[in-house]
């Protein structure tokens, strides 16, 4: 009988940890990119000129807000963190005043007013890159600047391989999907991932120059993923250690703000 009962309580723990693992590899995308829609009539309201965009994607429209200066240096073209959309993101837009750099920046697909949902990793590489093809023939003669905010941060160096912008700023990034979840995931089998988002391989392409931004308090993404990824870089490169700065405070940070403007080229 004890035998009889050992084996059926294996036999549950094994049925719960398939059911679990299917869940994790089927749900995935919701744990990662937790889109937080907008009403499509939602009107954005903000103390600086902007003007709203949508542009098509394979099955999807995107939303856009593109804040311009009079004569402006550059452009910053923004790439943010998984949670909220553009009312949450389109801030600190004093700082973009005060740096003369116009801002453009867009939801991803399920976010805000934009329209579908991701379904994989390429998909959302290539809808930053024909983002990026929708705004940077406008600014050919001054330069871009990719930022890219936590998973945001992934998607610009994956774009910034390829496009070559003027500097590529990661803020609060990660070296791996796979190393994150890692640590939160330890039982779960890296193959499950459909996001590995691996910009520890990508950023070994980049041949712009790169600043990261990490806070050290920041027990979300902790710093030593920066770390990491400023060995892999194989050109000039800063990293920009916020004292006191979490994950999702570190914009509020006067070092931030004046690391970022010195590093604007």
């Amino acid at each position: 009988m004890l035998k009889n009962s050992l084996i059926l309580v294996l036999s549950f723990v094994a049925f719960a940890y398939i059911v679990s693992m299917v869940l994790l590899y089927f749900l995935q995308d919701r744990l990662i990119f937790p889109a937080e829609p907008l009403p499509q009539n939602h009107q954005f309201e903000f103390d600086a000129p902007f003007t709203e965009i949508s542009f098509p994607v394979e099955g999807a429209m995107l939303n856009a807000l593109h804040f311009k200066q009079k004569n402006p240096k550059g452009l910053i073209f923004f790439l943010h963190g998984n949670a909220g959309n553009l009312v949450d993101w389109a801030t600190d837009l004093h700082f973009y005043q005060q740096a003369n750099y116009d801002l453009f920046i867009f939801d991803y697909r399920g976010y805000g007013k934009s329209t579908g949902k991701l379904a994989s990793q390429q998909q959302a590489i290539k809808d930053t890159q024909i983002a990026w093809d929708f705004i940077a023939p406008q600014y050919h003669n001054k330069p871009i600047v990719i930022y890219g905010r936590s998973i945001g941060s992934a998607l610009a160096t994956q774009l910034a391989q390829k496009v070559k912008p003027a500097l590529l700023v990661l803020v609060s990034p990660f070296s791996s999907l796979i190393d994150m979840a890692k640590k939160r995931y330890p039982i779960a089998p890296t193959w499950l991932l459909r996001f590995p988002f691996e910009t520890n391989k990508a950023i070994k392409n980049v041949s712009s120059p790169i600043v990261l931004i990490h806070g050290d308090k920041d027990d979300f993404i902790p710093i030593d993923h920066s770390y990491k990824l400023q060995k892999l870089t194989q050109q000039p490169s800063q990293l920009i250690t916020i004292s006191g700065a979490g994950h999702s405070d570190i914009h509020e940070f006067d070092e931030y703000i004046k690391g970022l403007a010195n590093a604007l080229p």
